[in-house]
């Protein structure tokens, strides 16, 4: 099914996105994942991914910075020819309260988690839509739902994907092209792992089915939103959580 297809995953070189390229790769795509930082990380990813026989290239750029974006396409579609998904996966966090969060901290996130949605978007939209064909996936969290301490920020980008998602589905509806959102809970990646151990066994704790959850369990219900039996699924946000937010 997605033999010939080709998509482009942000953040797809670590954790969930590292994932989700995996597993689109390993069903046949070729799989453009851009980075940031760790070029020698993602320089080894790669590598490990084409001992496997998959096609994989990376691309460094910065989701907030729209040239980079753009360029970043370019290159994609320079390489393969076209751009038939678009995994919105590129995240960081700067967790402070609100009391002590400065602007910067405040713009630091938002830019990238929830500009950098858009700016990605805007630079392979006319392409699909000229191609009458494509799917956007947008990676959002269960904080967007639930908020959390020190996280206010993180939240608000998060939370913000929903409303672009829905919003763009509406706008793509008759085009050939979906929009959907995954929110994950609390997944075994970096950015968990650096949780004080005390502080994430209380997470655990709060979570029904007692454990984090695994980038695979979320990879999967990504391939399945890309697949073309999913075209009638659009506007919609997958919770993969453990039951944590019902």
């Amino acid at each position: 099914m997605f033999q010939g297809r080709v998509a482009l995953v942000t953040g797809g070189t670590r954790g969930i996105g590292a994932a989700i390229t995996e597993m689109l790769a390993g069903s046949g795509a070729a799989v453009a994942a851009g980075y940031n930082r760790g070029k020698e990380s993602a320089e080894k990813f790669a590598q490990h991914m084409s001992g496997k026989g998959a096609t994989v290239t990376i691309h460094q750029g910065r989701v907030d910075d729209p040239a980079d974006c753009s360029r970043v396409a370019k290159e994609v579609l320079d390489r393969f020819g076209r751009v038939d998904y678009l995994v919105n996966n590129a995240g960081i966090t700067v967790d402070k309260t609100v009391r002590k969060m400065t602007v910067d901290d405040w713009r630091q996130v938002l830019d990238v988690n929830l500009s950098g949605a858009f700016q990605m978007t805007k630079s392979v939209l006319e392409h699909m839509i000229e191609r009458g064909s494509g799917r956007i996936v947008n990676i959002s969290s269960v904080i967007g739902e639930t908020g959390n301490v020190g996280q206010a920020n993180y939240a608000a980008s998060k939370a913000g994907l929903f409303g672009f998602t829905k919003s763009l589905a509406l706008e793509m509806a008759q085009r050939g092209i979906t929009v959907n959102c995954v929110a994950p809970g609390f997944i075994e990646t970096e950015m968990v792992a650096a949780i004080p151990e005390a502080a994430l066994a209380k997470v655990v704790e709060k979570i029904p089915q007692r454990r984090l959850g695994r980038p695979d369990e979320v990879a999967r219900v990504v391939r399945f939103l890309l697949e073309d039996d999913s075209s009638y699924i659009t506007g919609a946000v997958y919770s993969i959580n453990g039951g944590l937010d019902m």
